[in-house]
């Protein structure tokens, strides 16, 4: 397969980033980022304009996700990596329950199991392509789980435990799946992600919507003997959240990117709005692989796969590098596979801010490039 094969210029999407984080940034944000460069971009976050900006995040959030008028959106900085810490230090008060189905979930699974201070995590595991599902068990305090694994492009149902102990909360890695896969935020207690997904903007900031009782937790682990890093300390994020900032200094950018992207999104239906999107892009990638002869849906089970990472195999007379190599160099990036994965397929985000009509553009260069190799 030649690397340096032309693809004619009307086969190609508009915007070629397919990306899994992070991922396409629409013009629009770019525009709100210039018309900020003199009243925010470099002032103090903790004055009034960047904390109105946050307040405007926060509820915008709050009414993107239909949310509970008591839960509350908590902000740090650090991303979701940062909070598998955060969490283990000031949600878990003895034991976690964690769905280990790909390279992310098992990452927060890693942390409360290797913590001292609790006890050895309950870890239910499927393979790579599969979901397993929550188990009530005695003793458990917190179940969390990825509502999408970015990794292998499953999604997994957010719900309440049947059967769990009444205290226990449920807590939700969202970081590629929010803003694009339909959630009732009340069957979970923590619902956390970064922006840099369906969000369309930069790394760094976490951002999670807390139950009520999960700010109760939060605030009985802080009161404990428990040392926690100031860095790490939920109660002083939720503490300054209420007071529309962060514990230390956030990316400016990020914030003003987020909050168009938000914008944009409520304006256009909320979350109605961007499940049908991110439906319509995934299907068509879907429909295709599975009436080809040489590709297939990663993800066997329709019901498990993603529709905001769709992965799609090729069968062995197909060099799936080689393809996205020859994307690459035609201006269609980032739709190589995990690398931990090793699988002979590509790895595409149908985020919300990418058109529809790109996914089937991809979709028309991939087959021109299988056809002209």
């Amino acid at each position: 397969m030649s690397i340096g094969l032309t693809i004619p210029e009307n086969l190609l999407p508009v915007d070629g980033r397919f990306g899994a984080g992070p991922s396409k940034v629409r013009p629009e944000q770019v525009q709100a980022l210039v018309e900020a460069r003199s009243d925010l971009l470099g002032t103090s976050h903790r004055q009034a304009p960047v904390k109105n900006l946050v307040r405007d995040i926060q509820e915008g959030l709050k009414t993107f996700f239909n949310a509970p008028a008591d839960y509350e959106v908590v902000l740090g900085v650090g991303g979701s990596t940062a909070f598998w810490d955060i969490a283990t230090f000031g949600l878990v008060r003895n034991k976690a329950q964690h769905l280990s189905f790909g390279e992310f979930g098992s990452k927060f699974a890693s942390a409360t199991n290797n913590a001292p201070f609790l006890a050895e995590s309950s870890i239910i595991k499927s393979e790579p392509g599969t979901r397993p599902v929550p188990v009530a068990e005695a003793g458990v305090d917190v179940y969390a789980w990825p509502q999408n694994e970015t990794s292998t492009g499953v999604a997994a149902p957010v719900h309440r435990v049947e059967g769990a102990d009444e205290d226990s909360l449920i807590v939700i890695d969202a970081t590629s799946a929010a803003g694009g896969l339909d959630v009732d935020v009340s069957q979970a207690d923590v619902y956390y992600f970064a922006p840099q997904k369906n969000f369309a903007s930069d790394g760094g900031l976490w951002i999670a919507l807390f139950s009520p009782a999960a700010i109760a937790r939060a605030e009985e682990i802080a009161a404990s003997d428990r040392w926690i890093p100031d860095f790490l300390n939920l109660k002083t994020a939720i503490d300054n959240s209420r007071l529309n900032q962060t514990y230390n200094t956030p990316s400016l950018s990020t914030l003003v990117s987020l909050n168009a992207q938000v914008q944009w999104l409520n304006t256009n239906g909320g979350l109605e709005f961007a499940t049908a999107r991110t439906n319509d892009s995934a299907s068509r990638l879907y429909e295709w692989a599975e009436a080809s002869s040489f590709a297939s849906p990663y993800v066997s089970a329709p019901e498990d796969r993603s529709n905001v990472i769709a992965t799609i195999d090729f069968d062995d007379s197909i060099d799936a590098a080689a393809v996205a190599k020859t994307l690459r160099a035609n201006g269609v990036v980032d739709v190589e596979p995990y690398r931990k994965l090793g699988r002979n397929q590509l790895r595409v985000a149908t985020f919300v801010a990418i058109e529809p009509e790109d996914i089937s553009a991809l979709i028309k260069c991939i087959e021109y490039v299988l056809a002209n190799s």
